[in-house]
Protein backbone atom coordinates (compact mmCIF):
# COMPACT_ATOMS: atom_id res chain seq x y z
CA UNK A 1 0.00 0.00 0.00
CA UNK A 2 1.79 3.38 -0.88
CA UNK A 3 1.90 6.21 1.49
CA UNK A 4 -1.02 8.38 0.26
CA UNK A 5 -2.47 12.18 0.68
CA UNK A 6 -5.36 10.41 2.26
CA UNK A 7 -2.98 8.44 4.46
CA UNK A 8 -0.62 11.48 5.52
CA UNK A 9 -4.13 13.16 6.39
CA UNK A 10 -4.87 10.43 8.72
CA UNK A 11 -1.72 9.93 10.39
CA UNK A 12 -1.48 13.32 10.87
CA UNK A 13 -4.88 13.90 12.15
CA UNK A 14 -4.11 10.86 14.76
CA UNK A 15 -0.93 11.67 15.89
CA UNK A 16 -2.31 14.99 16.79
CA UNK A 17 -5.24 13.45 18.72
CA UNK A 18 -3.09 11.01 20.36
CA UNK A 19 -0.73 14.27 21.83
CA UNK A 20 -3.86 16.44 22.42
CA UNK A 21 -6.11 13.85 24.44
CA UNK A 22 -3.84 13.91 27.57
CA UNK A 23 -3.92 18.13 27.15
CA UNK A 24 -7.54 17.74 27.39
CA UNK A 25 -8.24 15.53 29.75
CA UNK A 26 -5.26 16.82 32.30
CA UNK A 27 -6.71 20.47 32.00
CA UNK A 28 -9.75 20.16 33.62
CA UNK A 29 -8.65 17.78 36.63
CA UNK A 30 -8.60 20.10 40.06
CA UNK A 31 -6.52 18.66 41.98
CA UNK A 32 -8.05 18.67 45.84
CA UNK A 33 -4.31 19.75 47.95
CA UNK A 34 -5.60 22.29 50.70
CA UNK A 35 -8.92 23.18 49.01
CA UNK A 36 -7.48 24.63 45.79
CA UNK A 37 -8.28 23.29 42.59
CA UNK A 38 -5.95 24.09 39.41
CA UNK A 39 -8.80 23.25 36.51
CA UNK A 40 -8.18 24.98 33.47
CA UNK A 41 -11.50 25.55 31.75
CA UNK A 42 -10.28 27.21 28.56
CA UNK A 43 -7.21 25.13 27.48
CA UNK A 44 -9.54 22.25 28.28
CA UNK A 45 -12.16 23.75 26.27
CA UNK A 46 -9.28 24.55 23.29
CA UNK A 47 -7.63 21.41 23.43
CA UNK A 48 -10.86 19.16 23.77
CA UNK A 49 -12.46 20.62 20.67
CA UNK A 50 -9.16 20.62 18.87
CA UNK A 51 -9.10 16.83 19.80
CA UNK A 52 -12.64 16.15 18.68
CA UNK A 53 -11.54 17.55 15.26
CA UNK A 54 -8.36 15.03 14.95
CA UNK A 55 -10.59 12.61 15.81
CA UNK A 56 -13.36 13.34 12.96
CA UNK A 57 -10.53 13.76 10.74
CA UNK A 58 -9.36 10.59 11.82
CA UNK A 59 -12.66 8.49 11.52
CA UNK A 60 -13.91 10.20 8.46
CA UNK A 61 -10.44 9.87 6.37
CA UNK A 62 -10.18 6.17 7.56
CA UNK A 63 -13.00 5.71 5.21
CA UNK A 64 -11.05 6.54 2.24
CA UNK A 65 -8.32 3.89 3.07
CA UNK A 66 -8.94 0.73 2.28
CA UNK A 67 -6.73 -2.32 2.24
CA UNK A 68 -7.72 -5.24 -0.11
CA UNK A 69 -4.90 -7.42 0.80
CA UNK A 70 -5.93 -8.02 4.53
CA UNK A 71 -9.14 -10.44 5.69
CA UNK A 72 -11.82 -7.32 4.16
CA UNK A 73 -15.38 -6.16 3.30
CA UNK A 74 -15.56 -4.85 0.11
CA UNK A 75 -11.73 -2.85 1.00
CA UNK A 76 -12.66 -2.08 4.56
CA UNK A 77 -10.40 -4.19 7.31
CA UNK A 78 -11.73 -4.89 11.05
CA UNK A 79 -9.98 -2.01 12.15
CA UNK A 80 -12.51 0.01 10.58
CA UNK A 81 -14.81 -0.25 13.40
CA UNK A 82 -12.88 1.95 15.00
CA UNK A 83 -14.93 4.78 12.70
CA UNK A 84 -18.50 4.41 13.61
CA UNK A 85 -16.65 3.92 17.45
CA UNK A 86 -15.45 7.09 17.25
CA UNK A 87 -18.44 9.19 15.55
CA UNK A 88 -20.53 6.89 17.68
CA UNK A 89 -19.00 7.93 20.71
CA UNK A 90 -18.37 11.51 20.11
CA UNK A 91 -21.96 11.86 19.42
CA UNK A 92 -22.68 10.31 22.84
CA UNK A 93 -20.18 12.73 24.55
CA UNK A 94 -22.08 15.61 23.58
CA UNK A 95 -24.98 14.51 24.40
CA UNK A 96 -23.93 13.97 27.73
CA UNK A 97 -22.59 17.28 27.64
CA UNK A 98 -25.57 19.30 27.00
CA UNK A 99 -27.41 17.29 29.07
CA UNK A 100 -25.29 18.81 31.59
CA UNK A 101 -24.27 14.98 32.81
CA UNK A 102 -20.57 16.29 33.07
CA UNK A 103 -19.29 12.58 34.57
CA UNK A 104 -21.04 10.88 31.53
CA UNK A 105 -19.23 13.69 29.11
CA UNK A 106 -15.90 12.72 31.10
CA UNK A 107 -15.92 8.57 30.87
CA UNK A 108 -17.04 8.82 27.12
CA UNK A 109 -14.20 10.93 26.44
CA UNK A 110 -12.00 8.57 28.62
CA UNK A 111 -13.13 5.53 27.27
CA UNK A 112 -13.27 7.23 23.48
CA UNK A 113 -9.80 8.25 24.27
CA UNK A 114 -8.05 4.54 25.16
CA UNK A 115 -9.88 2.87 22.51
CA UNK A 116 -10.21 5.31 19.92
CA UNK A 117 -6.64 6.38 20.33
CA UNK A 118 -4.80 3.98 22.02
CA UNK A 119 -6.70 0.55 20.75
CA UNK A 120 -6.43 1.93 17.43
CA UNK A 121 -2.38 2.64 17.81
CA UNK A 122 -2.02 -0.90 18.51
CA UNK A 123 -3.74 -2.08 15.94
CA UNK A 124 -2.09 0.30 13.45
CA UNK A 125 1.08 -1.46 14.41
CA UNK A 126 0.75 -4.86 13.93
CA UNK A 127 3.20 -6.55 11.93
CA UNK A 128 0.43 -7.39 9.03
CA UNK A 129 -0.56 -3.53 8.62
CA UNK A 130 1.23 -1.07 6.92
CA UNK A 131 2.48 1.50 9.27
CA UNK A 132 3.36 -1.84 11.27
CA UNK A 133 5.46 -2.90 8.84
CA UNK A 134 7.29 0.35 8.00
CA UNK A 135 7.89 0.74 12.40
CA UNK A 136 8.71 -2.95 12.87
CA UNK A 137 10.39 -3.35 9.44
CA UNK A 138 12.72 -0.59 9.71
CA UNK A 139 13.45 -1.51 13.79
CA UNK A 140 13.99 -4.94 12.66
CA UNK A 141 16.56 -3.76 10.14
CA UNK A 142 18.94 -2.27 12.74
CA UNK A 143 19.60 -5.50 14.49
Amino acid sequence: MPFTPVIAVHMSAALAALALGPVALWARRGHTARQTTSQRPRLHRAAGYAWVTCMLASALSALFIRDFGLPNLAGYTPIHLFVPYTLGGLFLAFRHLFNGNITGHRKNMIGLYLGGCIGAGVFTLLPSRYLGQLVWGQWLGLL
